[in-house]
């Protein structure tokens, strides 16, 4: 995951192939979806500006927001865009609060550098002013990449160590860090977390209710399938969701995810936390957003 992949996402979304199911967009004040799918800014493009794309998701049935870039915008947008929320009655997803430096394949907080570590912990701090302008409750942390010169378990233990250290600074403001695990066949190589299981293993070192993990579907099915399974094993540890179908990583329906199924064992755990709806739209402009709405209508309803 980048801060700048919403606009990768919405770039290739006119590339992917098209799904099966209708077209049709519910209409101004829809139903509300049973479950919290989280759109972001991008989703509904075609529908305005940030605020716009707010109001339109709300009155389509959605009760839930994600702003990856939230951090690095300006007080006054944060604000803004909490109050929309507000007034919509809808719920603050994720936010990034701190992510690698992608192109240098940093940090190593697995390392032997802990200056590496305390500018992770310095992203944390500084992400407690934000979550609580947007009234946000997660905030999403990548543990940055393998130190290729140096044991995984000793990486492990590190991570571990800095996650307990970064949790000291956020359980306090009742927030919870979510670690999300990217595949590397696809996307990230070389990242140090590949899997939900590697997640939850580094959340029960660290025995933090502030220290949790998100579980990006698209991300867990590329590196490892078995989604539902994984996600019962490594339940009490997850504390955020992800939706985003393959390959395309578009709105479910358009690859090979089941999400009929994943919603239906969702509803069964009586999930009420976020789902983000971390993808880009199989089709361009209005009528891929009508497409987004119907997919998730269509899995809502399962």
């Amino acid at each position: 995951m980048k801060l700048s992949r919403r606009s990768i996402l919405a770039a290739g979304a006119a590339t992917a192939g098209a799904a099966t199911m209708s077209r049709a967009a519910p209409s101004q004040n829809a139903a509300r979806l049973s479950l919290g799918y989280a759109p972001h800014e991008g989703s509904f493009k075609s529908r305005g500006n940030r605020l716009e794309q707010i109001a339109f998701a709300a009155d389509q049935g959605f009760t839930a927001w994600e702003d990856n870039e939230a951090a690095g915008r300006t007080v006054a947008e944060q604000e803004a865009m909490a109050r929309a929320l507000r007034q919509r009655n809808m719920t603050m997803g994720v936010f990034v609060a701190s992510m690698p430096k992608w192109a240098e394949f940093r940090p190593l907080l697995g390392g032997n550098d802990d200056a590496e570590r305390l500018a992770f912990l310095a992203d944390i701090r500084a992400s407690i002013d934000v979550a609580k302008r947007l009234n946000a409750k997660w905030m999403t942390v990548v543990t940055g990449f393998l130190d290729r010169k140096l044991p995984v378990e000793i990486q492990t233990g590190r991570v571990i160590d800095t996650m307990r250290r970064a949790a000291e600074i956020v359980e306090p403001h009742g927030l919870v860090m979510v670690m999300e695990p990217l595949n590397t066949i696809v996307n990230h190589p070389g990242v140090f977390m590949q899997t939900i299981p590697q997640g939850f293993a580094v959340a029960k070192g660290v025995n933090s209710p502030a220290v949790k993990v998100l579980a990006d579907l698209y991300h867990e099915q590329i590196q490892a399938g078995n989604l539902i399974n994984t996600l019962g094993t490594c339940w009490d540890e997850i504390a955020y969701i992800q939706f985003g179908d393959n390959p395309g990583r578009k709105e479910p329906g358009s690859g090979e995810v089941n999400y009929r199924n994943v919603v239906r064992w969702l509803r069964a755990k009586q999930f009420a936390g976020v789902i983000g709806m971390e993808h880009g739209n199989s089709i361009d402009g209005r009528a891929g957003e009508e497409r987004l709405i119907a997919a998730y209508r269509a899995i809502d309803a399962a």
